[in-house]
Order: structure tokens, then C-alpha cells, then sequence
């Protein structure tokens, strides 16, 4: 492996009630997370590949944790996202390298197909910082139920050296969607967009 992994989370979000209604399947969101070492921490670097790389290795694996958590075929995911939070040694674009040339290929190979683009979020923080990895549907944005985000949150990182690596995938939308708008069975999935 390319990224040194100190710890990786895996959790299942599901709603079985929502606004007093059974919710019926339960919708269920997995997150999974890496807190891996920041290999650019203390120092500015113009080059950034070895975080790319890392960001490729990252996409597959935690995309298939996700899957593997929700008990899904991969062509069963709904929705996706990604986001990262890097210590206090690192920079933002340490980030933005993990999160955007290459992770999202083996994630949505790990999701089968993912023609829409990855919803994102990156943010500096210290031990216990949240972020909310923002979601939606994996091969048509439009899909405004899906539109959501799952809290990500390690207790103890990320560290000064270390970055948390966050992904997310849905087996559906919100409980009880009921604004409009292209909904699931309209989806074409050409264009990423309906």
C-alpha cells in the first residue's frame, strides 16, 4: 500500500423512522474512513503525486468497505461522496490532491458506473474536527432526493501529520423525499447530470 493507514472506520447510518412515519425499507448510509499519514506534513511541496496515488489506492478501498457494510451489489449503491480533513501540519490542497485527480475512478468502480460527478468537502482541523461529506445520487445530480451528507468524525484525529480520508455511499435517498424533481426511475445516466 502507498498510504501508511493508522486506523480505518467503518459505520452504518439507518433511518427506520423519520417525521413520526416508518421509513420502509430503512434507508442506510455507510461511512467509511482512513487516517493515514500525511507524507507532505511540515513541508510545501509543488508536487503532490504521492498523495494523488494515495487518493487512487483510497477510492477503491473505502468505496468497497461501503459497499461491502450496506451488504450490496456494487450496481445497488445510490449515492456518493468524499471529503477530507487534514492536521494542522498539512494544507488544504493536501486534500484536494487525495480527493480529486484520482479517487473517484476506483470509487465508482466499487459503486458500478458513477457517470455523475463526486460531491466533495476538504477542511484543516485537529483531534475530534467533523466534517459533513456531502451526497448525491451516483450517476444523475438531478436527483434531488439524494441530495444529503453524512457527519464524518475520528476522536482522536487527525493528528498534525495525519490526514482523515472520508467516503460515503447510500443503498437510496432521504426517508420520505417529497420535493420533486427528476426522480430514480427517470435516470438516463448518459450525461451525469439526468
Amino acid at each position: 500500500m502507498k498510504s501508511q493507514i493508522r486506523k480505518i472506520i467503518v459505520q452504518v447510518d439507518e433511518v427506520m423512522q423519520e417525521g413520526g412515519q416508518a421509513v420502509n425499507p430503512p434507508t442506510r448510509r455507510a461511512l467509511a474512513m482512513a487516517v493515514i499519514a500525511n507524507p507532505y506534513a511540515g513541508r510545501f511541496s509543488e508536487n503532490l503525486d504521492q498523495l494523488m496515488d494515495i487518493g487512487e489506492e483510497l477510492g477503491g478501498l473505502l468505496g468497497e468497505r461501503c459497499v461491502k457494510a450496506l451488504g450490496l451489489a456494487p450496481e445497488e449503491a445510490h449515492s456518493y461522496g468524499k471529503a477530507a480533513i487534514v492536521g494542522e501540519a498539512g494544507e488544504l490542497e493536501h486534500a484536494a490532491a487525495i480527493l480529486h485527480p484520482k479517487l473517484g475512478a476506483p470509487l465508482r468502480k466499487a459503486v458500478s458506473k458513477g457517470a455523475a460527478l463526486v460531491p466533495s468537502a476538504k477542511k484543516q482541523g485537529g483531534l475530534g474536527t467533523a466534517i459533513d461529506v456531502p451526497l448525491g445520487h451516483k450517476d444523475a445530480a438531478f436527483v434531488r432526493s439524494h441530495f444529503d451528507a453524512m457527519e464524518a468524525r475520528v476522536a482522536d484525529a487527525p493528528r498534525a501529520n495525519e490526514i482523515v480520508v472520508a467516503v460515503v455511499v447510500t443503498d437510496s435517498g432521504r426517508p420520505h423525499p417529497r420535493i420533486g424533481g427528476l426522480q430514480v426511475h427517470e435516470i438516463t445516466g448518459t450525461d451525469g447530470l439526468r
